[in-house]
């Protein structure tokens, strides 16, 4: 029985994360979604907010576990029990970008990754799409789950 990883930021979760994991869970019997709190990078949200934001989004669901990782990624997986990485991608340059990791992350941990193309809904909608709307004060709904708006405190 395979156990998929979906890893992100997720600063803040989008409905395209939510739509790959929610994916994922279609495939494998159970998934992970790993919070990546990485200390060199600058967050809008604290790794706390983010963490809670995945977790509600996914709270009714038992299969699906969240937790907040700070470490190196290929440590978690060497550490899951028949581990498959599942990432998302929206264009041609996200696919070459989780190619890259995924040689990576195999040279590491020895886990194959199953890269699933982003629904033609989704393409456009980014984390860094909707930190523009956060800035400037746009309505979240339909780029962000509504679970995770609540915990986010946002409109």
């Amino acid at each position: 029985m395979k156990t998929a990883i979906v890893m992100g930021s997720f600063d803040p979760v989008t409905i395209g994360h939510y739509d790959i994991i929610k994916r994922a869970k279609a495939l494998f019997p159970k998934v992970i979604v790993v919070v990546l709190d990485n200390s060199e990078k600058n967050f809008l949200f604290s790794s706390e907010k983010r963490f809670m934001s995945v977790k509600a989004c996914f709270s009714d669901d038992k299969d699906v576990s969240v937790i907040l990782w700070n470490g190196l990624f290929a440590d978690l997986v060497l550490q899951t029990e028949n581990p498959v990485i599942v990432r998302g991608a929206r264009t041609a340059v996200d696919f070459e970008y989780e190619r890259m990791l995924h040689e990576i992350n195999r040279e590491l941990s020895g886990a194959e990754t199953v890269i699933l193309p982003s629904k033609r809904e989704n393409e456009y909608i980014s984390s860094t799409f909707v930190r523009e709307l956060i800035k400037y004060n746009k309505p979240l709904a339909g780029y962000v789950p509504d679970k995770a708006i609540e915990v986010l405190g946002k409109n």
